[in-house]
């Protein structure tokens, strides 16, 4: 029989929306015949979780694992809530993570093709598509190995935080993603905001300040105030703690010699269009199935 080519496999692929093995294992079954593939892949339930596949996940988990010095954070996401609180769902989440954090796939399909207790994710994640009904993905994950220390924190299953820092205590780690879970900044300190983010902002200040009619000899002298602003907002080190109840302790202040090499936070959902559906056509589109 002649090889199934990358292309064939892509075409069932789409055509379906089942995984890379599944496809190319469809296809060799079926002689590289694309008809015979998806009734085999039909026959198998997989064509199911490739209807399912279609629509929107944006609930879940964001699992977590620490070991020795790894440690991980992965978004696993599934249809509605109620299915986040699923003890399989959990379970594959969380199993999901471990290998993250002890095989280092480079990205989500490397991760899909290694093998999680006698099958591969996808597979595993198909299987869990059938036994549940909903959507389940993949979506994400962050892996960080440090010679330094790693504190993770999870507010709830919607938040998490991963923290790489050196000289400090447990408490401090702990300390520090919690305020990054609540204040959520966008850079660590103002010397790692990228160029053009910066260019911009001053950009929008002056314009801002020019509008306002200032006369231009304080311009300056505003435009920076607001730097300084965005900075405090938007710069881990610059904000103020948020367990300080007197409001005036800074991030960097709190250090008191400790550094913080680089941070995480992911959110639950965070970036997926939901899609607002009527129930009414909803009920329509079931009946008509």
């Amino acid at each position: 029989m002649a090889a199934i080519s990358a292309s064939a496999v892509k075409d069932l692929r789409e055509k379906t929306g089942v995984g890379m093995m599944e496809a190319k294992k469809a296809l060799e079954e079926a002689g590289g015949d694309a008809e015979k593939a998806v009734d085999i892949l039909r026959k198998k339930g997989l064509s199911a979780a490739a209807k399912k596949s279609a629509r929107v996940a944006s609930e879940g988990m964001i699992a977590s694992h620490v070991t020795g010095k790894v440690g991980v954070l992965a978004e696993v996401n599934s249809e509605t809530d109620f299915v986040a609180k699923n003890e399989d769902f959990q379970r594959f989440a969380k199993g999901v993570a471990e290998l993250v954090a002890a095989k280092n796939p480079a990205d989500v399909a490397a991760l899909a093709q290694l093998t999680m207790s006698g099958e591969n994710v996808e597979a595993k994640r198909n299987a869990l598509v059938q036994k549940i009904g909903e959507n389940i993905a993949v979506r994400r994950f962050v892996r960080y190995e440090t010679a330094g220390q790693l504190a993770i924190y999870l507010h709830g299953n919607r938040i998490g935080v991963m923290v790489d820092f050196t000289g400090g205590d447990e408490q401090l780690g702990k300390d520090i993603a919690m305020h990054i879970a609540a204040a959520n900044p966008q850079y660590l300190s103002r010397e790692t905001v990228p160029a053009d983010a910066l260019a911009r902002e001053r950009a929008i200040f002056e314009a801002q300040a020019k509008e306002s009619g200032k006369p231009v000899n304080v311009i300056g002298k505003i435009v920076e105030g607001k730097l300084e602003k965005f900075y405090g907002d938007t710069c881990l080190l610059e904000q103020v703690f948020i367990k300080d109840p007197e409001g005036k302790l800074k991030v960097k202040n709190l250090l008191k010699g400790a550094t913080i090499s680089r941070f995480v936070r992911l959110q639950l959902g965070e970036g997926i269009e939901k899609k607002k559906a009527d129930f009414a056509e909803e009920v329509a589109a079931q009946l008509k199935q």
